[in-house]
């Protein structure tokens, strides 16, 4: 049975995880507008990894019969004033994601939780990831994006993505 804590802040992070989506395809529409396609995929497919992760937090309260209350996903408030913009509100909210998940892995230690640490393994290697991918972002977007070759260039390589299913084992 997990502990009131762990479980609360884990029905959180369904929240959090779901905001995040909401928060991609905010700006995947953003981009869109702009006729960044590439862009808009990126973010499209980053916002269905976001929710995927709100399933596997899911997943893993109700396979260890854990109560879920789902509450209201705030829309994003973010405005953009250039292109630029989005990039590093991403990089800001993938380390507030990561602060998140590593506050539950602390409680579920302070539990001896171990299950639950087990679980959150996967997440932190995968913040790590998030973290990174919009650091490159970011970067490439100062490196390159000032020649309209570069951003076209860019673009075309963001297009590129393509969606893959988590292999989180529950």
């Amino acid at each position: 049975m997990l502990d009131t804590k762990v479980k609360n802040l884990l029905v959180e992070q369904i929240n959090k995880e779901f905001y995040s989506a909401y928060l991609y395809l905010d700006i995947a529409d953003y981009y869109s507008d702009q006729g960044l396609m590439g862009f808009e995929n990126y973010f499209t497919v980053q916002a269905q990894e976001e929710r995927d992760h709100a399933m596997l937090f899911r997943q893993y309260l109700l396979n260890n019969s854990a109560k879920i209350t789902l509450t209201a996903v705030d829309a994003p408030a973010a405005s953009y004033e250039s292109i630029r913009d989005p990039l590093p509100a991403v990089l800001k909210h993938e380390q507030y994601i990561t602060s998140s998940i590593n506050e539950i892995y602390k409680t579920a230690f302070e539990c001896g939780d171990y299950r639950t640490l087990e679980f959150l393994n996967w997440f932190i290697k995968e913040q790590g990831e998030e973290e990174k991918n919009a650091e490159d972002n970011l970067n490439n977007y100062d490196l390159f994006a000032g020649d309209p070759k570069g951003l076209y260039l860019l673009d075309q390589e963001l297009k590129s993505r393509v969606y893959q299913a988590p292999s989180l084992v529950l």
